[in-house]
Formats: C-alpha cells, sequence, structure tokens
C-alpha cells in the first residue's frame, strides 16, 4: 500500500520551467556564452552543479558557482512573481493528504522558494514534511532528495512510497532509492524519455491525476 507521496514542485505543481530556462539563458549570456533555450530545456530538472557541466563541459569550478548564484538571483527578481500553481495541484495535494497518505514536498530549490511556494499554494497544512538544497548533496538525477526525503517518512520502505515528477532526472533520481515514479507531462518533456528513465505511468498534468486519482498507482 502507497503511503506517501513525494511531490517534486518545479514543472510538477507549479508553472515555472520556462522561467528558469530564461533565467539560465541569462546567466549564461552575462559570461559572454551563447547557449540554446532548447539545450537549456532538455537540462532543466538538474541543478547548476550538474546542469552547467552538461552545456558548458570546460567550465571551472569558479564559473559553475558563479552561473548558479547568477541563475538563482535572476530567477528570484525576475520571474519567482510570475510562477503560478498548475490547476488542481493544491487540490491534489490536499487529497492526498484527507487519503490518509503523507505528503512530502521533494524539492531541490533553496529553502526561501520552496516556502514561497508552499504559501502560494496554501498546502502548510497537508505537508508531512519538505526538503531543499541544504538536503542534497548532489542534484538530480542523484538520489540524494528522495534519500533525504525517505529519512523524514522512516520507517516507510520504497515501495511504500510514490514519486511525482515531470522530468527523467526526477525518474532516474527516485529509481535509485528504489522508489516508482508517475510523470506529469507539464514539465514539456517527451513521453519516451519520461518512459524511458522508467515511468510507471504517465498524466497530462496533476488535474488529470487528481481527476484519476482512485484508479493511479498513487491509490493502490
Amino acid at each position: 500500500m502507497i503511503k506517501a507521496i513525494f511531490f517534486d514542485v518545479d514543472g510538477t505543481l507549479v508553472d515555472s520551467n520556462e522561467q528558469h530556462v530564461t533565467a539560465w539563458h541569462d546567466a549564461f549570456a552575462e559570461q559572454g556564452l551563447r547557449i540554446a533555450r532548447d539545450a537549456i530545456r532538455g537540462q532543466i530538472g538538474k541543478g547548476g552543479d550538474l546542469l552547467v557541466p552538461a552545456l558548458v563541459p570546460d567550465a571551472s569550478d569558479a564559473l559553475r558557482q558563479t552561473l548558479s548564484e547568477r541563475h538563482g538571483a535572476l530567477f528570484k527578481r525576475a520571474h519567482l512573481d510570475d510562477v503560478k500553481p498548475f490547476p488542481a495541484a493544491a487540490a491534489l495535494v490536499r487529497h492526498v493528504h484527507e487519503s490518509g497518505r503523507q505528503v512530502v514536498l521533494a524539492s531541490s530549490a533553496d529553502a526561501k522558494e520552496v516556502a514561497h511556494y508552499v504559501e502560494q499554494l496554501g498546502i502548510g497544512s497537508a505537508l508531512h514534511a519538505t526538503t531543499t538544497i541544504d538536503d542534497a548533496e548532489t542534484s538530480k538525477p542523484a538520489g540524494d532528495i528522495f534519500a533525504a526525503a525517505l529519512e523524514k517518512v522512516k520507517p516507510l520502505t520504497p515501495d511504500e512510497v510514490i514519486v511525482v515528477g515531470d522530468t527523467p532526472y526526477d525518474v532516474e533520481a527516485a529509481a535509485k532509492c528504489g522508489i516508482r515514479t508517475v510523470a506529469v507531462r507539464s514539465g514539456g518533456f517527451p513521453d519516451a524519455a519520461l518512459r524511458e528513465a522508467g515511468a510507471i505511468a504517465l498524466y497530462d498534468d496533476v488535474a488529470e491525476l487528481l481527476a484519476r486519482f482512485d484508479e493511479s498507482p498513487l491509490n493502490r
């Protein structure tokens, strides 16, 4: 029986992926780097520790750090207030909570961003726990975030947990911890990439997942 659900946030509960693409694009441009938006888009879901080397293989540690810091600053300054929740995101989280299951926001965003989204969604009372960038040494697709989330739901085991995420990196990271993932298409990744990563089911978005909750893997 599924007793806890770990929700990714960016691209899953809130429509933020394109804003992150723009913030990364602008951060690269500040350093004289011309990186195509499509290339950046394909790496969204990773943290700067892995996204930057994927796009700029010869980047020094100092440049990677600068780019990551500038991305964060640009995102918060120019884009955070424009990010909106996906329809039914809050309703799904509350429904999971009301079903008796534990809800964890398994995010690798910083604590201020996570707190902002919790307040925006109005789901604080439905949450068992959250994770942030401080809980992970390495970002997705490393398993650190989901390993940290598992610590917060002890003594539950990985087979009693489901992840809901929008990128192949969510799916891969969860699998490294023995957790299955239900994927949503709202992050813009193709079905083939999500299935190849190991997603056990696909839904258009969290609204469809809520509408089909009773028959979904979340309700098993």
